[in-house]
């Protein structure tokens, strides 16, 4: 985990849907770097699949033609998660049987990512989705409403990367829409999330208005401090850490 590119490694390990080994010697740790892959009770934001090539990226070299980035794709239980690399410039040769250098100094590839690179996102997004999705970029923090068939662009250098979380949007009214993202620190963000519903208190028609801010959140049936950015309709609170292992928080947005 000190490794110069540990967190590159590590946010393959992430999106790949692979168990995660430490190969540190002890007392040798990063543990920030550490603490977006593993939870504080020793799991770990495992992906649904094994991590799969985007289409788009399918026949090219993404170690050695110096134009494509390496893309891949899993899904989460309510998401779908898109790794972006920058991993021109070596790869295995088969004939040595070691890493060749093909390019000391590959510069930086510009490339883009949508919702339809995660193959099976209609899917986890159920009956009724409109196509539109939030994107939560895990390493810049960005986040983007996309509409249906609509792409976000990415810029990397050489052993760079990027994290994108879609996250379909649920449509509750005319006004108000939902998506869930996750842990944002986790590399895989969006694999915190294990389901999500929205529940109405009677059967009287609901009436809701642009820019309300949620009324209140609670975090197992208790209320706690939430921050709302009216820019991006971002909802964030903090969980405490729990005392049982492989605990499942019960969070409520009331609007």
């Amino acid at each position: 985990s000190l490794h110069p590119a540990a967190d590159y490694h590590a946010a393959a390990r992430a999106v790949g849907g692979c168990a995660i080994y430490v190969s540190d010697k002890p007392g040798n740790h990063n543990f920030e770097l550490l603490k977006k892959l593993v939870l504080p009770d020793g799991s770990v934001l495992r992906t649904q699949l094994p991590g799969r090539p985007t289409v788009d990226c399918l026949f090219a070299d993404p170690a050695r033609d110096g134009i494509s980035l390496l893309k891949i794709w899993n899904v989460n239980k309510c998401s779908g998660v898109v790794g972006v690399f920058n991993c021109q410039g070596a790869g295995w040769c088969k004939v040595t049987k070691k890493t060749r250098i093909h390019d000391a100094s590959p510069g930086t590839l510009t490339g883009s990512v949508c919702a339809n690179d995660v193959d099976s996102i209609a899917q986890v997004a159920g009956a009724g989705w409109n196509g539109e999705s939030v994107v939560y970029a895990h390493r810049s923090g960005e986040l983007v409403r996309l509409p249906k068939g609509a792409s976000v662009p990415v810029t990397l250098k050489v052993l760079e990367y990027e994290l994108f979380h879609f996250c379909p949007v649920k449509e509750i009214s005319n006004t108000i829409s939902f998506a869930p993202i996750g842990l944002l620190d986790m590399f895989n963000s969006s694999g915190a999330v294990e389901k999500f519903e929205v529940q109405m208190t009677s059967n009287e028609k609901l009436q809701f208005f642009d820019g309300e801010h949620p009324l209140k959140c609670c975090v197992d049936n208790a209320d706690t401090h939430f921050n709302y950015d009216s820019a991006t309709g971002l909802v964030t609170l903090t969980l405490p850490v729990p005392s049982e292992e492989m605990y499942r928080w019960h969070v409520e947005i009331q609007v």
